[in-house]
């Protein structure tokens, strides 16, 4: 009775015995025929992918909306298409560098890419200027046209590839605002003396025009203006204006933003990074890049329509257009500094050439595209109120 009870036991046991060395045979065969293959290939389980990290350093407070939103976007983005294979963590200004080494962090490999505006390098890097704003100069669609499709970006890049950084158009703002003045514009002669927050190639165009143009960086552009360290400041527009509270120490909104007509951002990438990832995450990060410069431009677009009419609805501003002889003398200094730049360097001159060529095309395409239009609705539809109702 008991061998009866045993033997079943021992078959099952030696079933089990035979599975396992059938099974280990066979994992020896595909060693040996596909040494690639691995174990979990060979019954059929796939290996967990392998997961890139990446830092992305920014020149925007953290969680600041429109400015702050792109480079969020973007790594959504990148960690979304990839599956989890390339994950970018995003840092904002302070956290890792301060706002104005965010190139420098990616150009030595601190962090594998940021998010910012070229003219912030003007120092280093003189005719990056072209590629944020340069006053008086093309707008936010006319800017992405010659990127694109007018030689731009190749030659955005060919500026860029001595420090090892690869950029991207990384959104627009659109027209900006001329900014916030804590004194009445009535004359070009109340230029004299002001101290306003204004970078780039606009500031020199300021300071030329009888200001003085100070760079700070956006986190402090409240508590100096608040604190009389500054008389006026530019940043944006209604709505990452009104996130930073400029409506409540400033009382004269000016337009429009002739230093600024079409401000476009970066997305900047570590060359050796991005030749390292496979081409299918390069072209992830390509993609991401182009969706996110689209996307930023439609945010603003929307929200400074609503931030505007919140702004006058419930702020005691007032909304001001420049007067002509102010614009005329910031017209007039612009042309000056646009042309010592180019005089100086031949990089901006090559630059320039092809950026003011594009811009004669777009213009005159616009004049009988958008500006009729926009002539031609105005016409039949009531005056647009820059008051509260």
């Amino acid at each position: 009775m008991r061998e009866r009870q045993i033997l079943p036991l021992v078959v099952v046991a030696l079933t089990g015995a035979l599975v396992a060395v059938v099974a280990l045979w066979t994992l020896d065969r595909v060693d040996s025929s596909q040494g690639d293959l691995t174990q979990n290939d060979a019954l059929g389980l796939q290996s967990a992918p392998k997961v890139i990290e990446w830092k992305l350093v920014t020149t925007w407070p953290k969680g600041l909306p429109g400015l702050g939103a792109a480079p969020e976007n973007f790594a959504r983005r990148v960690n979304e298409a990839s599956g989890g294979r390339l994950r970018i963590k995003v840092f904002g200004a302070g956290e890792i560098v301060p706002a104005f080494e965010v190139f420098d962090a990616v150009s030595r490999g601190v962090a594998e890419a940021g998010h910012g505006a070229s003219y912030y390098w003007k120092g280093k890097i003189p005719a990056a200027v072209f590629f944020t704003a340069v006053p008086f100069g093309m707008t936010a669609q006319e800017a992405n046209g010659w990127l694109h499709y007018g030689g731009g970006l190749a030659l955005w890049r060919e500026l860029y590839a001595p420090f090892g950084v690869i950029p991207y158009a990384g959104g627009s703002t659109g027209v900006q605002m001329a900014g916030w003045f804590n004194t009445r514009l009535n004359s070009r002669e109340d230029l004299a003396g002001l101290k306003m927050r204004i970078p780039g190639l606009a500031g020199e165009v300021f300071d030329a025009a009888g200001g003085s143009a100070v760079r700070i960086a956006g986190g402090e552009v409240y508590t100096s203006m608040q604190t009389g360290v500054i008389d006026a400041v530019e940043w944006v527009g209604p709505f990452n204006d009104r996130t930073l509270g400029l409506m409540e120490v400033g009382d004269y909104y000016y337009y429009p933003g002739w230093h600024e007509p079409g401000a476009m951002l970066e997305t900047i990438v570590n060359a050796e990074a991005l030749a390292a990832l496979p081409e299918d995450l390069q072209a992830i990060v390509r993609i991401a890049a182009r969706a996110t410069n689209t996307d930023m431009l439609d945010d603003f677009t929307a929200n400074n329509s609503e931030s505007l009419q919140i702004l006058l609805r419930d702020f005691d501003t007032e909304v001001l257009p420049l007067p002509d002889d102010v614009m005329d003398a910031l017209y007039e200094q612009s042309q000056i500094a646009i042309q010592a730049l180019v005089d100086a360097d031949p990089m901006a001159k090559k630059i320039a050439a092809s950026y003011f060529a594009f811009s004669e095309k777009v213009r005159t395409y616009h004049e009988i595209s958008e500006r009729a239009y926009l002539n031609g609705r105005d016409r039949l539809l009531p005056p647009v109120k820059l008051t509260a109702e």
